[in-house]
């Protein structure tokens, strides 16, 4: 074959590929509002798919590092536990800091020593070192959650939160992928050690790139980023969906609503004192003091101790429950992840644009009709046997189940004071953290225990997994019932920061 026809299908390949290439990052930037805005959310998705990169890649490389240090399961377990508990004593102390200090310097330092521990993970030739330097990186990812939450706050305007939370909210799932698919290769190729020292220099590349590309907002929105339509012009969401050239404000949208509603704040949630100086139990009395943040934060602990539990115990289920090899089963768990993927990326820009629309709870009864419908699809992918049947009811489950975390993230920004941000988010992830380390414990031992034989097998799961579901349904009511507190504490939350300002 001459080499002519083959240039010429090289360059054709070419043209394709920088033509998808420059369609899809167009695009981009015209949903998220221009390059800047691009960059922001980029770096902080990147941030939590550092954290679950890092879970992910433990996962993954669990069989290597029980071969090489000669451990076994207890022991190889306790490297998650030690990790979670860390991050959870952790997460309340750095809650106080991101509220108070330079939040982009905070979460770069982090970084910094996790890398660090990263690489101490990768020297380690003992378990109890392994062990020291993954507490030590749980400690340091406890700096990402509350950081990333306080930093889209004080970027994005609220009209468009949930949007912008399910761009960012993706980099987890990704992150997790990528730790799992990245680790195990690695770790066949070459040994489990290269996979921390991957993670630790991607760390150090993230590193020199918030510090460099990503500002430190002013707290109160008023260095929101506006977004840039293809004219160049500068525009924020307005109630209407019209544009607004006035720039960035703190008066969002559901705001707006309330105030022209005459809904009162409820009284429960004025904030009647300096938040800057409240301590760590006076914050935290005053959170869960408002009740719709209580409701938010019960859903979603539920909703990540169950998918938590799902998670440790997917493979299994679908190896025995599908009769499912290693390929197929690889091309199951991408589908679905797919599926998360695209309910992410929907469920918060759904419920703006309900909210945009005058439906000012919009952003309790969106996840709470996930939830509903992720409950209701699992059920027949859990019943039955052939991969082919379950697939599309495992499919819709999953972006249901991904499409509530958005809008529920946003609707705590809502609902709290700006300067509590950090403290807010540090009690919810605590809490979450200890839902998420419950949750195979509590699974497998239902498991165990609703097996027909003495050997664990699919029916047992699948038993767990139906009677779990029974707190996804009554998530979905806990938020149809908090609802009409919605629009009170969102009129509290706005009176609270014009006194407390």
């Amino acid at each position: 074959m001459s080499a002519k026809p083959w240039n010429e299908r090289h360059r054709r390949l070419n043209r394709f590929s920088h033509a998808v290439f420059d369609g899809v990052w167009r695009r981009m930037l015209v949903l998220l509002g221009g390059p800047t805005r691009f960059r922001v959310v980029a770096m902080l998705a990147g941030v939590l798919a550092l954290v679950t990169a890092d879970q992910g890649a433990v996962a993954a490389v669990g069989p290597e590092i029980q071969e090489s240090m000669g451990i076994g399961n207890t022991e190889l377990g306790s490297l998650t536990a030690v990790s979670s508990a860390a991050g959870a004593v952790a997460v309340l102390p750095v809650g106080v800091l991101t509220d108070r200090v330079n939040r982009v310097r905070f979460l770069t330092a982090c970084i910094v020593l996790w890398s660090l521990a990263m690489i101490g993970g990768a020297l380690a030739d003992s378990l109890p070192w392994l062990l020291c330097s993954r507490v030590a990186v749980g400690g340091l990812t406890a700096a990402a959650a509350p950081s990333v939450v306080s930093l889209v706050g004080d970027f994005f305007p609220a009209a468009e939160r949930g949007r912008i939370y399910g761009f960012i909210l993706s980099g987890e799932m990704v992150g997790a992928g990528l730790g799992l698919l990245v680790g195990s290769a690695l770790a066949r190729l070459l040994t489990w050690r290269s996979t921390f020292w991957l993670l630790a220099l991607v760390g150090v590349a993230f590193v020199f790139v918030i510090g460099r590309k990503l500002p430190e907002p002013e707290r109160g929105g008023q260095s929101r980023l506006p977004a840039v339509t293809p004219g160049g012009k500068f525009t924020v969401a307005t109630p209407g969906g019209e544009a607004d050239h006035s720039g960035p404000d703190r008066d969002d949208t559901a705001r707006r609503a309330v105030r022209r509603r005459g809904i009162g704040p409820d009284p429960a949630a004025l904030l009647r004192r300096d938040p800057v100086h409240m301590s760590l139990g006076q914050a935290i009395r005053y959170v869960l003091s408002i009740r719709t943040n209580v409701a938010l934060i019960v859903a979603s602990v539920v909703g990540y101790f169950f998918f938590a539990g799902v998670r440790t115990f997917a493979v299994v289920f679908a190896r025995e429950q599908y009769g499912l090899d290693q390929v197929a089963l690889t091309g199951v768990v991408l589908l679905v992840g797919l599926g998360a993927l695209l309910g992410v990326l929907s469920g918060g820009r759904l419920a703006d644009r309900l909210t945009r629309r005058g439906h000012i709870s919009a952003r309790m009864v969106v996840p709470a009709i996930a939830y509903a419908a992720a409950a209701v699809f699992f059920v027949p992918g859990l019943l039955t046997t052939s991969p082919t049947l379950a697939l599309p009811f495992l499919f819709v489950a999953a972006a249901s189940s991904a499409a509530a975390n958005p809008p529920l993230d946003a609707a705590r920004l809502d609902v709290v004071h700006y300067r509590l941000w950090g403290r807010a988010e540090s009690i919810r992830t605590f809490l979450r953290v200890g839902g998420e380390a419950v949750a195979p414990v509590l699974f497998g031992v239902l498991a165990d225990v609703l097996s027909p034989g003495a050997t664990p097998g699919a029916q047992g799961l699948r038993y767990a997994f139906l009677i779990m579901l029974v707190p996804l349904v009554a998530n979905a009511v806990v938020l149809l019932r908090a609802r009409h507190a919605y629009p009170h504490d969102v009129s509290a939350a706005a009176a609270s920061e014009r006194l407390r300002g």
